[in-house]
């Protein structure tokens, strides 16, 4: 056997397991990193070159040379990677079985004689440039690459194919919230009402299943879910926020303040209008909020009596200066509030005396800085200003905005500003007057800060926008009561997915309800008619009865007894008129009428006298003398006065 021919074919035995394996694309596919797919690929090329080398051993004992001379040669570029396949594949061989100390090429037990015979053809047309398997690699690259340009195309990603709109009222839709698990939607607006909407309940009629009015005449600044899901955050515009469980049923509100106080860290609670609140991103009971007062109070769900702390913004002159929106960092370190002086707070969480970062000059003075957002890495910050800007941050050097965006009209205290859940977008509404125009969602790109999208939602304002990043779906609060939620059915999940595809409930017509349902009277006892019975036997039955059996009463006659009066009047005016007011006695003098009966009195007591027969001792009188008579008879002036 010639050597060179031996060699050859391993040359050429290499460049077919190249050619099979497609060393040229190996590196994009190891990403997927499927260990079963790899394991079988290495096991059908163990295989397929065990045959090559066979049928090359066949055909150089036949003298057939010319036909291995058509297998194509590696290039140099596929030479390395031959060569360390064949290394790995020896190496993993050799582990695997230590005792055979064979040094054949032959990896697996030997192919029968039947495919000795096959295929250069079926070799040629499986290694060949123009196989399926090169076709098959090619496909798979294409394909790669344009997930590869998907991937750096943010704006592919906004789900915006399709969209539902949920009816809220007739005024504006000034808060928005969606639960971490994103089944349930909660809105409120400047009409005081929250409503509850729950994606895995509704059909196309879209109708919330809940609406109520927590705070009472006071509109709904701000709503928010807690970490898990199970109570929300109402920030209203009174001094006291409230938490509700998620059926809306009351759990907490936090107490007000005094206002007589003039150091605001002395009071328990607020002690003005409150602008703004939201949850801690890490820990479930607590939250914060910004008031009317000039502070931001952070709470704890289990002590309603006092807040947690307090953090006063003040403004480089010592003053007091009001903050409209406040929020958490992503790790919950640090607190954010943007203030009405135009001036971006940032404290320490523990450290509530002196600011961490403090930009004086971030927005114009006097505007109200609607929204500040933390992206998800947690350096840049964004600010959405009542100058109609959105400005990015970096807090690492908070002197300077990195990017601006100007001409974003902003009418709204609570405008919101939000990141995409890839970090590359930047998402903020903008605000227009009555029929001038329509309110737009402006997307822009997080490095270059172009505007790379932009969606009409409607012919008003767009005031609140949240991206979930598990559903990825965007929820949008516009200036005329209405709720929208775009998605798409390919990159979005559940969510507004589940109500669209179920129809609408039949309502039940009145026109085919003909009457009530009734219970058959005889049906219970009490109302069942006792048997027809004789005469006799019903009368016996009858008397034996003490109400039917009862002789009735004989009318009054006389003055009446027992609470009854007599038959002449059926009420107690008409005895009255009767005996008293039309009485004819003369009781004109009544010193005669009460002495009239003292004769019959003393001959026949009847009340007081006979109590006292036995033991009262008989009246002794005083007899009268001549002198008192003589003295009765003198005048009046005469008499002596003793």
């Amino acid at each position: 056997m010639d050597p060179n021919k031996v060699g050859e074919g391993k040359m050429s035995g290499d460049g077919d397991m190249a050619s099979v394996m497609g060393f040229s694309g190996f590196g994009k596919k190891a990403r997927t990193f499927d260990l079963d797919a790899i394991f079988e690929q290495t096991r059908r090329t163990a295989i397929e070159r065990s045959q090559r080398v066979f049928e090359e051993r066949q055909m150089e004992e036949e003298g057939e040379s010319s036909k291995s001379a058509k297998a194509p040669v590696p290039t140099q570029r596929e030479k390395p990677a031959a060569a360390s396949s064949r290394k790995q594949e020896s190496s993993s061989d050799s582990s695997s079985d230590s005792d055979d100390d064979s040094d054949s090429e032959l990896i697996g037990p030997p192919l029968p004689a039947q495919y000795t015979g096959q295929g250069e053809d079926e070799r040629v047309r499986q290694s060949g440039p123009s196989g399926s398997t090169a076709h098959s690699d090619e496909d798979d690259d294409e394909e790669e690459d344009q997930a590869d340009e998907d991937d750096d195309n943010p704006v592919k990603k906004i789900p915006d194919t399709h969209e539902i709109t949920l009816q809220h009222g007739t005024k504006t839709v000034s808060a928005l919230g969606l639960d971490p698990s994103g089944a349930r939607l909660v809105t409120g607006g400047y009409d005081y009402d929250v409503r509850f909407w729950d994606f895995a309940g509704m059909d196309q009629a879209l109708q919330a299943f809940r609406s109520l009015q927590p705070c009472e005449c006071h509109q709904i600044k701000s709503l928010q879910y807690s970490i898990t899901g199970d109570v929300i955050l109402v920030v209203s515009g009174n001094a006291q926020a409230k938490v509700l469980d998620r059926d809306g049923f009351n759990v907490m509100e936090c107490v007000k303040g005094d206002q007589y106080i003039v150091d605001m860290a002395n009071t328990k609670g607020h002690t003005a209008m409150l602008n703004s609140g939201c949850w801690h991103p890490k820990i479930k009971e607590e939250f914060m909020t910004c008031s009317n007062d000039g502070t931001v109070r952070t709470w704890d769900l289990q002590s309603e009596k006092k807040h947690k702390s307090v953090f006063k913004p003040r403004s480089f002159q010592g003053k007091k200066v009001i903050p409209i929106c406040c929020t958490y960092s992503r790790d919950g370190k640090l607190i954010a509030a943007g203030c009405q002086d135009g001036t971006i707070q940032i404290w320490d969480r523990n450290l509530s005396v002196h600011t961490k970062f403090h930009c004086k000059q971030a927005h114009i003075p006097g505007s109200d800085t609607s929204c500040l957002s933390f992206s998800y890495d947690g350096m840049t910050l964004a600010s959405r200003g009542g100058d109609d800007t959105l400005k990015m941050w970096d807090i690492r050097n908070f002197r300077k905005p990195v990017n601006v965006a100007t001409g974003l009209i902003n009418y709204f205290s609570m405008t919101d500003c939000c990141f995409s859940p890839d970090d590359k977008l930047l998402v903020t509404g903008t605000s227009v007057k009555k029929e001038e125009g329509s309110g737009k969602l402006a997307f822009f790109d997080r490095a270059s800060f172009q505007k790379v999208y932009e969606i009409e939602v409607t012919n008003a304002s767009v005031v609140r926008c949240l991206w979930h990043p598990k559903l990825n779906q965007i929820m949008v609060g516009t200036g005329n009561g209405l709720a929208k939620v775009y998605y798409d059915p390919v990159k979005s999940h559940r969510g507004a997915k589940l109500c669209v595809v179920k129809s609408k409930r039949k309502e039940k017509q009145a026109e085919t309800l003909t009457q009530d349902y009734i219970i058959t009277p005889h049906a219970l006892p009490m109302f069942r008619e006792a048997r027809q019975r004789s005469t006799r036997k019903q009368l016996e039955k009858d008397r034996l009865d003490p109400k039917k059996s009862h002789k009735p009463e004989p009318p009054v006659s006389g003055p009446g007894r027992g609470g009854r009066v007599a038959a002449h009047g059926g009420t107690l005016s008409s005895f009255i008129v009767k005996n008293i007011a039309l009485d004819k006695t003369d009781d004109s003098n009544p010193r005669e009428a009460i002495l009239r009966h003292a004769k019959e009195a003393s001959e026949n007591p009847y009340w007081v006298a006979p109590a006292y027969t036995h033991t009262q001792p008989e009246p002794m009188f005083a007899e009268e003398s001549e002198e008192d008579e003589e003295a009765d008879k003198e005048p009046q002036w005469k008499k002596r006065k003793i």
